[in-house]
């Protein structure tokens, strides 16, 4: 009987492994073929078919009902990264099945990117296949019994995870590049391999930071904290400059960045972790000054470690010095855990959009201007301590496509395009116009700094560049790195200025120390982080 039941499960089970395969085969980029795998490969493909299949039937008593859900599933993931692949140049990892209940509760930082109709046509056809299966396919336990149901299903379910864990057990080193790893072992022997090593992995100690000693306790030879400059740090979303990259951008359109990084005390490009999106790799690669390999599987969500595992970071490193330490953030504090990550990195206060106002809005999202005069109080609030503001704008955020470009605006942005404009220019209108803000921000927030009674110091960087594919596909896309520049409120004199300061170009865990080092004239580096040392001042 036993054997009769598996009998009748093999068709669908077959069926559903030959569908599972030709799916596979629509990802972009897509994998190698099965004769070129590593054979753990294919093992471990086959044995998630049968442990899915196993589970599923088991769950809902009908196998042909069991292969289309399954099946389903496995095109939401395969749309899902291509998806990510075309607007992140990145495919799906195992770390992105979280991401599925951010949808749910921020839906407009990811549906519209999967497709609206898509998304609609999805869940309406799901909603009828499901309908549909339940009426007509009769269920394995009415027909069968409840031991021999069992038997089969938990059969193949067991049989499935003995051939997944013989797979992963052999399957080669993951390199960490997701799209070499795909390529190299499929869809499902790289989630397990990336799931299987993340859950391995250990985090990093705090005595990988660079920022450890000087968090500890302050620096024994500051100056007075009267003396000791006000900072702010501005990670900016989506900045890059575009004039190099695009020809048709009006070259007045990053005025005051311009004139800004003729004054500053340092700039030139920044190597971000991130393109298009996951701007906390960035962040978290500026805050803690450890790269990503020390991060080894968790670089692809550090925060979900440093909700658990907290690091010291340049927040405590300026709290340790007297600082007081502010994060400014206009979108809800519980997006990627900052609510609870943020304090723990060193800061005294975090300022989420609650902050804010629907007036405040430019665009989806909070505007930058409105960020500006938020860190403009923060700096006359003063209360005897030199403040460190750490700012995270959003006014620049995709999707750009839900907005629609005016022709009023492309005098300042692409003032030689052609109305209405072309397919792939109507992105890169909206999202220059939202570049022009973010440069006026910039200008703000000197003026807020050269106004306070203490010296200033600004930081100003991107996370990653922005998505646009069209504009991209046409052009060619940029490079993926950003600028980065430090700016002080007091000019260096001409006397020591070099005679033609170069650009340099630094990674983003460079950054943060870079940052306090110019304030303090401290080297902080370590064999953690390469720096160039400052010149040793004579007592």
């Amino acid at each position: 009987m036993l054997s009769h039941l598996l009998m009748s499960l093999s068709l669908p089970l077959f069926i559903g492994l030959l569908f599972s395969l030709v799916f596979e085969a629509l990802l972009s980029p897509r994998p190698a073929p099965l004769w070129q795998r590593p054979i753990a490969a294919n093992v471990t493909h086959l044995g998630s078919w049968l442990l899915l299949f196993g589970l599923f039937t088991l769950l809902l008593q009908r196998p042909w009902f069991a292969v289309v859900f399954v099946l389903s599933l496995q095109l939401v993931v395969v749309q899902s990264s291509n998806t990510k692949s075309n607007t992140l140049n990145e495919p799906f990892i195992c770390h992105d099945f979280e991401y599925f209940w951010d949808a749910i509760l921020h839906p407009r930082l990811y549906v519209p990117f999967f497709g609206i109709g898509l998304a609609i046509a999805a869940s309406s056809a799901g909603a009828i296949a499901i309908g549909s299966f339940l009426y007509l396919e009769p269920s394995l336990l009415s027909q069968w019994g409840a031991g021999l149901f069992l038997q089969s299903t938990i059969f193949l379910a067991g049989l499935g995870s003995l051939l997944v864990a013989i797979g992963v057990r052999a399957l080669p080193a993951m390199s960490l590049d997701p799209v070499k790893d795909l390529h190299r072992v499929g869809l499902h022997a790289s989630l397990w391999a990336y799931g299987v090593a993340l859950m391995r992995s250990t985090p990093p100690t705090p005595e990988a930071s660079p920022f450890l000693k000087v968090s500890q306790k302050a620096l024994p030879s500051h100056a007075a904290s009267n003396t000791l400059p006000n900072v702010v740090l501005v990670q900016s979303e989506s900045f890059f400059d575009p004039r190099p990259w695009c020809p048709d951008v009006a070259n007045s359109l990053l005025q005051h960045f311009d004139a800004t990084c003729q004054e500053a005390l340092e700039k030139g490009e920044l190597s971000v972790p991130a393109w298009g999106a996951n701007t906390v790799r960035t962040e978290c690669a500026v805050l803690t000054g450890l790269a990503p390999e020390r991060w080894g599987l968790r670089q692809f969500n550090p925060y979900r470690t440093l909700s658990r595992h907290p690091l010291p970071s340049i927040a405590s490193a300026f709290r340790a010095q007297g600082y007081r330490t502010v994060c400014v953030h206009p979108y809800p504090a519980t997006f990627y855990m900052r609510d609870k990550v943020i304090p723990l990195l060193g800061f005294d206060t975090f300022i989420d959009i609650a902050a804010f106002t629907s007036q405040d809005k430019h665009g989806q999202y909070i505007g930058d201007q409105a960020v500006a005069r938020k860190v403009g109080r923060l700096l006359k609030d003063d209360d005897n301590r030199p403040l460190f503001v750490f700012v995270i704008t959003m006014e620049n955020h995709g999707p750009l496509h839900l907005e629609a470009p005016t022709q009023a605006r492309l005098a300042d942005t692409l003032p030689n395009a052609t109305w209405p404009l072309p397919g792939h220019l109507r992105e890169l209108a909206v999202y220059l116009h939202h570049l022009g803000e973010a440069d006026q921000m910039l200008a703000n927030v000197k003026t807020a700094l050269n106004a306070s009674t203490r010296p200033g110091l600004l930081g100003w960087y991107g996370d990653h560049v922005p998505i646009l594919p069209d504009a991209y596909g046409h052009f060619m896309p940029p490079t993926g790195s950003t600028p980065y520049m430090i700016w002080s409120t007091q000019p260096t004199p001409p006397d020591q200025m070099p005679a033609e300061p170069l650009p340099q170009e630094i990674a983003a865990n460079e950054l943060g120390v870079l940052l306090f080092k110019r304030v303090f004239g401290r080297d902080i580096s370590n064999d953690v982080i390469k720096a160039e040392p400052e010149p040793q001042e004579q007592e």
